[in-house]
């Protein structure tokens, strides 16, 4: 049974991805790339655990030989691609799952345009009521197209919408907006619930506005206890150790 809270939950999740869009779209511009749990605090502890000379040794030469390397032109075969392929297979993942949503919404809930009436012979409007019977059909001619092609329907024969816009029609169909729609059914409630939840997900971690934790398969080094790293929500990343309750950033040791 859909609750109010659920409902709630629902608009929440769908106007966070449609606040959100843009923001995603501006970062699609920005190629980095971002690890979590964060590459250089993993590497950090990596090597507070790796202190043979042999080890030691390796890294030294990969360092020069990257050194050696930094003048060398990129092959073209290798240039990093001018976007960031994250956020680009965020937004397409999203998209996908929400036009798809919307489809099998509109199924259902979707009214079908109204008939058009019959066609009327031609003729001359002798009467008064002639001229009103024409203008009825008229008038119910226009109805119809007009209902036929309203904007507020999800009608989609060539290029699909972003995900932006099939949020917001969702969203729609969730507060009972007007138009040409019967009321949402429970099971439609809970298709656009599921849907917009992981969505919204993938939009928060996207653009780190979610807060994360995730437990490394790197033992602490000094107690060999097990380590988590908590982040997000524009939080710096910090990894703690479960046992002995030692701290690091990506800068070092914190506590």
């Amino acid at each position: 049974m859909t609750t109010t809270a659920t409902t709630a939950t629902t608009v929440f999740n769908l106007r966070l991805i449609v606040t959100h869009w843009p923001d995603l779209t501006d970062a699609l511009a920005t190629p980095n790339v971002v690890s979590w749990p964060p590459s250089g605090l993993r590497t950090y502890l990596t090597q507070l655990d790796c202190i043979d000379t042999e080890e030691a040794e390796a890294r030294r030469h990969r360092d020069a030989t990257a050194r050696a390397l930094e003048g060398t032109p990129t092959p073209l075969a290798i240039t990093p691609a001018p976007l960031a392929l994250g956020i680009y297979d965020t937004m397409r993942t999203v998209t996908a799952a929400l036009i798809e949503c919307a489809d099998a919404v509109a199924e259902h809930v979707q009214r079908p345009p109204m008939a058009m009436p019959a066609p009327r012979r031609a003729a001359y409007a002798a009467t008064r009521a002639d001229r009103v019977a024409w203008d009825d059909h008229a008038r119910r001619v226009q109805a119809a197209q007009d209902d036929a092609a309203d904007p507020r329907r999800w009608s989609w024969t060539g290029r699909r919408p972003d995900g932006q816009y099939a949020a917001l029609w969702l969203l729609g169909r969730v507060e009972g907006a007007p138009g040409p729609f019967r009321p949402v059914a429970e099971a439609q409630q809970r298709l656009i619930a599921n849907v917009a939840a992981g969505a919204a997900e993938r939009v928060e971690r996207a653009l780190d506005l979610a807060a994360r934790k995730e437990r490394l398969d790197l033992p602490c080094p000094d107690c060999g206890g097990g380590i988590e790293v908590h982040g997000g929500s524009g939080a710096a990343p910090l990894a703690h150790c479960t046992a002995c309750g030692r701290i690091w950033s990506e800068q070092g040791l914190a506590a």
